[in-house]
């Protein structure tokens, strides 16, 4: 079977779903390739939920997502496709707006025209009203401020000031200034008019992925509010806004506290949230908890489940809450009752998205797995059933499988490891071992547009996807033996001893294997380099190298002190380094592929040019790939086939070179690596 990667970037890629008002089919924004190749754009598809054919509802080179019905049974929806009732200026295509698809059907129209955009929107269930969160410039008439914007960015002035951390998210800056736009919170009626800006004195507090909800009935508002704590990372609370008296108020409120989604019921009276409290000793740990809106007490349920919950939506009678869980490498759908806390899995293998809840009480969900791409489907007592087919992908289960296995650490604790390999390729495999990032995450049994085992497994390699210390869906323990500065021990052993249980099985050629990881991932790697040549080659994809330089280039520092268990780079700069991998480079022998983003700001383009030139410099044999327009995601649909053909051309060659290369050459075992380990824990220099 060949599934090259011009394959893999003209597949559709199913996203977000919502359900008609009244159960019968689903609006689900689906990101194509444009007519060029050259970038993704999106359409929206009416998807009947009794089976029947797909219908195309949105065409065009714009991007339409975010799909939301009105209390009407209009569509409503995110585009920046050209105004049709407004004169577009040079800058049109560069926002999101709210268009609305009538009921009855017809052209899309546009609904908002904020100066500056649309970041995310909500209707109300059953009633006249809209909310949604927009970038507004302070000081400046509304009419004027698009203008003002434009003048700015063409002529200056480009300074950012700040006076406290974080000044960077991801692949943005940040900003403190008066005269940059600031996000703010706005309602109106559902026709778009009747405008009120709920925020006008907000700064930075929604400028960082903050959630958003309104209540069946209109009345009230919730929505994720960021200020800086005292560790100097973002501390959370609930803003909540009653529309009929004005009145708001913040629920939650409390050092390194940290809430993850907003769901209000259907009544209106409680709101469900995520919540968690940062510490250096201690992994975050995120547990259910509910709001009451009226008298803002909270409670929490489910405590004793001890898995991560991702809210998902209410049942309609508000007695239960779906969520979707990490699950020993799978992640199904999960029903809570709201009082008495009770979990209820409800879908079994695989990776699911967007629980949403249908008028007749189905589940409405996105399903993947490594061996085929997301598509929908609906859960009738627990049973999934398929939904028509929009990724165009046939499932590669004819042409490769998956093999999960479970084998015993240094420890003896348990480690979870997938193996995805060809049918038809003759045995002893080559192997790639893929690490996970996080470094708090999961490999699981899903399908990953930018990590995506089957591109090597058609050209006949064996693909390995540890879940180690760290991993999700193991319980907190098992992710607590992540947190702090410690990233160099037992997660490696895990990683090494299964590479042992691997390199023993008879499908497998120990002598041609390799390992490669991104982010937290690409860090693991790099310390494998310096601690073991039995990789073949290795590959670092926005990988971590220095730990003490990171510290002061990453765009959250507060947050990695508490990675680092409260340690820092200052008072003990050898303690902090001692598992960074640039201090042990004179160890590092397997030739690398050094890949890096430009516009990543989580893991600097710092540590890939730290990390070549210290590879160059001991003469191991390296490669750079740098991506100046990309983030710490390689997304752009021609660059991402210029990474898989570098990935899959390094790891041919030198797999190729292994296999004519005696087996003496790697000297440093897996056993002597932990001796020496041990060696110098016991010296005191670990």
């Amino acid at each position: 079977m060949t599934y090259t990667v011009e394959q893999h970037i003209a597949l559709n890629r199913v996203g977000a779903i919502a359900a008609s008002p009244d159960g019968t089919w689903l609006a689900v924004s689906v990101e194509r390739l444009d007519r060029d190749g050259a970038k993704y754009v999106s359409d929206l598809w009416k998807l009947p939920t009794d089976g029947g054919p797909a219908v195309q509802l949105t065409r065009g080179d714009s991007k339409d997502k975010a799909p939301c019905f009105r209390h009407d049974g209009a569509l409503g929806f995110l585009s920046n496709r050209q105004p049709n009732e407004v004169k577009p200026d040079e800058d049109a295509e560069k926002r999101m707006q709210v268009w609305l698809l009538p009921a009855e059907g017809g052209e899309p129209r546009q609904l908002t025209d904020e100066p500056l955009g649309v970041e995310a929107f909500r209707f109300a269930r059953r009633a006249d009203r809209l909310v949604h969160f927009a970038p507004v410039l302070l000081g400046v008439a509304h009419e004027k401020q698009r203008e003002a914007v434009s003048d700015r960015a063409k002529h200056g002035p480009s300074a950012r000031r700040f006076t406290s951390q974080p000044v960077r998210h991801w692949d943005a800056w940040l900003h403190e200034n008066d005269d940059l736009p600031c996000t703010h919170l706005v309602a109106c009626d559902a026709a778009g008019k009747h405008r009120i800006d709920l925020t006008p004195e907000a700064r930075r507090e929604f400028a960082i992925e903050s959630s958003l909800d309104v209540s069946d009935d209109g009345r009230r508002i919730a929505a994720m509010r960021r200020t800086p704590g005292k560790d100097r990372e973002l501390d959370d609370a609930i803003l909540l806004i009653d529309l009929d008296t004005g009145a708001q108020r913040l629920l939650g409120e409390g050092d390194g506290v940290l809430y993850d989604g907003i769901a209000i019921s259907p009544d209106g009276r409680v709101i469900a949230t995520a919540r968690a409290v940062r510490s250096p000793t201690r992994a975050v740990r995120p547990v259910l908890t509910l709001f009451d809106t009226a008298s803002g007490d909270s409670r929490t349920f489910a405590e004793q489940w001890d898995r991560w919950p991702l809210l998902g939506a209410w049942s309609a009678d508000g007695a239960r809450l779906f969520v979707t869980a990490d699950d020993e490498g799978h992640k199904p759908v999960f029903a809570i009752d709201a009082r008495s806390g009770k979990v209820e899995r409800l879908s079994a293998g695989g990776a699911h998205d967007h629980p949403t809840v249908l008028a007749d009480g189905r589940i409405a969900v996105v399903r993947s797995t490594l061996l085929d791409a997301p598509e929908c489907y609906v859960l009738e007592n627990s049973r999934l059933v398929p939904l028509a087919r929009l990724s165009g992908f046939a499932e590669a289960s004819g042409w490769a499988k998956v093999e999960s296995f479970t084998m015993p650490s240094t420890d003896g604790t348990p480690i979870q490891c997938f193996l995805v390999t060809p049918k038809s390729a003759p045995a002893p495999l080559p192997l790639a071992y893929w690490i996970h990032g996080g470094p708090i995450g999961m490999h699981g049994d899903g399908w990953h547009w930018r990590w995506n085992p089957l591109l090597l497994v058609a050209a006949g390699y064996a693909v390995a996807l540890p879940n180690p210390r760290g991993s999700t869906g193991f319980g907190q323990e098992f992710i607590q033996g992540i947190w702090g500065n410690v990233w160099g021990e037992q997660c490696y052993r895990d990683l090494m001893a299964v590479a042992d249980a691997l390199a023993a099985r008879g499908d497998i050629d120990a002598g041609r294997t390799m390992a490669m990881g991104g982010s937290f991932g690409g860090y693991m790697t790099n310390w494998i380099g310096t601690q073991t040549d039995r990789f073949a080659c290795l590959i670092t994809h926005a990988s971590i190298a220095t730990m003490a330089q990171f510290t002061g280039v990453t765009d959250h520092p507060g947050w990695w002190y508490l990675e680092m268990g409260g340690e820092n780079p200052y008072e003990d700069p050898e303690r902090f380094d001692r598992y960074a991998p640039l201090r042990q480079i004179t160890k590092w022998r397997s030739p690398a592929l050094i890949i890096h983003g430009e516009r990543d700001y989580r893991c600097p383009v710092n540590e890939a040019l730290n990390l070549f030139e210290a590879l160059q410099y001991h003469g191991v044999p390296s490669e750079l790939l740098v991506f100046p327009d990309e983030n710490h995601w390689i997304l752009k649909p021609r660059n991402i086939i210029v990474w898989y053909r570098a990935v899959l051309e390094f790891i041919g060659r030198h797999l190729s070179a292994a296999a004519a290369s005696p087996p003496a050459r790697r000297t440093r075992t897996p056993a002597t690596a932990r001796a020496a380990s041990r060696g110098r824990r016991r010296n005191g220099k670990a």
